[in-house]
């Protein structure tokens, strides 16, 4: 993360406007005791009524000049602050898209929203409004002190005491509530998530009628949440008394030892009113310390969330001068890949094979056998742990990410549609290129075209966030029809068909054997899927277990063979002239 300070200086100018206006400001506002004193001591005591229309043009020029300063003053520093914020939050968000899966399978969504909106307006306050009352207190703080040593430095002792007082227990109070910050913005993290996990998966909550349980686990961070801010109030409110009481004792304080000095001589009645006048601006900052150490603290804290942040380095990076293929044609090797998460879980162990561009391989396999793991390494959303994988003889740690996963369409098993349109979500690989007949082509050969033109809008029917309202074939086919309308050299279909009925699946693979010049990746659980493959890998515990084509695997009558009969034993009798190889 860059320092808060270098986008300060990105907005040098807008702040030394700011600056400018508020100097202007708090020096005029230092004027009136000023104007005040002349008023007692020459025209009230003296009886100079020459002066007196001055005087008053003079109150009237200080409060049109602070009404003009004191809003370029707020607006400026306001505006700055918003757009320091806005600057933030897109390097955050910018730094977070960068970030690899691992740090996804790591850290919850209710998080990152907290930390992108929360912890950026904090930070947005403290560079804007806060910041501005900080310099404005620390500012008109000095000048008072300044203009009060000119009418008497005595009396100046008074204020000078109750600020080193102040700022004291301003001190000790920021203690208390940077510690009580901490913990505040990690609960909020947390609420965030349990909201986000409940509202995101309510159709589940409420098919197991889970409602109850999830509604007393949402109240117990929130009581955890209402009982932290509590800790801040009673921090605040303990500590705050003590403001309040420098602030109605001060001026009692002054004027009574002022009153002594006039009684004796040695100091005029206008000087008293004017000093006192001061000791009643100065009462307002002193005040004002309580809710700025407040603010303050918790923009230290929330900074130092965003620093953490800043601080996580992808661990899957581009080299410096990447290989850039002319054109991918989409020839594909696994050489000896093996594969572990952080926990050190051996995902897979020695995987090797090879696609020629333009073939098919089926990838088969139990539950948590690696399949899923073999599309996300191609796509280098994790770097293998051991071996290399090529993609036209390249290995792809030597090519630049972007080209790498452009060259891959994915149908992912769990279906992610955005709220938005059908022809947007289809259009979401290359939104600018793909054409409005690529789209509803590539939507056709998914077999979605049918029902989506049913609907009253067509193409540009807005579907709910994750696709709610469709079925999960619906889903799906608008997930294939993502895929094929990018056009990539190397397809993947992971189990992206087991939502579909027989019918439309036997369809999507008639139109997949009919897509030449396309490496196509499917993975899957049916026989179906995969039996026209080029050649099929059957994986076991991460390992490659058998490989062949579907004929040579009912041949070895091995895992595959197993497979087939679970799915298709009992139809066997009836197939006339049906044999063992399944033909």
């Amino acid at each position: 993360m860059k320092k808060i300070t270098s986008y300060i200086w990105q907005f040098k100018w807008r702040y030394l406007l700011a600056l400018s206006a508020l100097f202007i400001a708090v020096s005029l506002d230092l004027m009136a005791p000023k104007i005040t004193k002349v008023m007692v001591d020459d025209v009230i005591m003296g009886g100079n009524l020459s002066v007196f229309k001055w005087l008053i043009l003079g109150y009237l020029g200080i409060g049109v000049g602070r009404c003009i300063f004191q809003f370029v003053k707020e607006y400026t520093f306001d505006s700055t602050g918003n757009l320091i914020s806005v600057t933030i939050r897109k390097d955050l968000f910018n730094h977070i898209q960068s970030l690899s899966a691992d740090y996804f399978d790591r850290t919850n969504t209710g998080e990152l929203m907290s930390r992108v909106k929360e912890d950026v307006d904090h930070i947005w306050d403290a560079l804007g409004f806060v910041g501005m009352l900080i310099i404005e207190v620390i500012y008109h703080t000095v000048m008072i002190l300044v203009m009060m040593a000119s009418i008497h430095r005595g009396l100046t002792i008074i204020p000078l005491v109750g600020i080193v007082f102040c700022g004291t227990v301003a001190i000790l109070m920021e203690r208390k509530l940077g510690a009580v910050y901490e913990e505040i913005s990690e609960e909020n993290a947390v609420l965030n998530t349990v909201a986000e996990e409940n509202l995101g998966g309510v159709r589940t909550v409420k098919s197991f009628a889970r409602e109850k349980f999830e509604i007393q686990k949402f109240l117990s961070h929130n009581k955890k949440y209402y009982d932290l801010n509590m800790r801040q109030s009673k921090v605040f409110v303990r500590f705050y008394p003590f403001f309040s009481l420098m602030t109605k004792l001060m001026p009692v304080t002054v004027l009574l030892f002022g009153g002594h000095l006039v009684v004796r001589g040695t100091l005029t009645l206008g000087e008293l009113t004017s000093f006192v006048e001061y000791s009643m601006n100065i009462v307002w900052p002193m005040e004002m310390l309580g809710w700025l150490t407040n603010s303050f603290s918790s923009a230290v804290a929330s900074n130092k969330k965003l620093k953490k942040i800043f601080n996580e380095k992808p661990s899957v990076s581009e080299i410096d001068s990447p290989v850039v293929l002319g054109s991918v044609k989409g020839a594909i090797r696994f050489d000896n890949v093996s594969f572990h998460k952080a926990d050190n879980y051996e995902i897979l162990k020695n995987i090797s094979f090879e696609v020629e561009a333009g073939k098919t391989l089926g990838i088969m396999g139990a539950t948590g056998a690696g399949k899923s793991s073999i599309v996300q390494l191609l796509q280098r959303m994790y770097d293998v742990t051991e071996g290399a994988i090529y993609i036209d003889g390249v290995d792809i740690r030597n090519m630049s990410l972007g080209q790498v996963r452009s060259s891959v369409g994915y149908v992912m098993q769990d279906v992610f549609l955005f709220s938005d349109t059908i022809s947007e979500n289809i259009r979401l690989g290359k939104k600018r290129s793909v054409s409005n007949k690529d789209m509803i082509k590539a939507a056709w050969d998914a077999s979605a075209g049918s029902f989506i033109e049913d609907m009253d809008d067509e193409y540009e029917t807005v579907i709910g966030e994750r696709g709610v309202g469709l079925s999960g074939g619906q889903k799906q086919r608008i997930s294939i029809a993502r895929a094929l309308a990018k056009q990539n050299p190397i397809l993947v279909m992971d189990d992206s068909t087991s939502a579909l009925d027989m019918e439309t699946e036997h369809e999507i693979q008639d139109m997949l054997a009919l897509k030449t010049g396309v490496t196509k990746l499917i993975v899957a659980h049916r026989i179906s899927a995969v039996r026209h493959a080029d050649e099929i890998i059957v994986l076991e515990e991460g390992r490659v277990a058998e490989r062949g084509t579907h004929e040579e695997l009912m041949k070895h009558q091995g895992l595959y063979y197993e497979t087939y009969l679970s799915q298709y034993g009992d139809c066997l009798s009836f197939v006339e002239g049906g044999d063992s190889n399944g033909n």
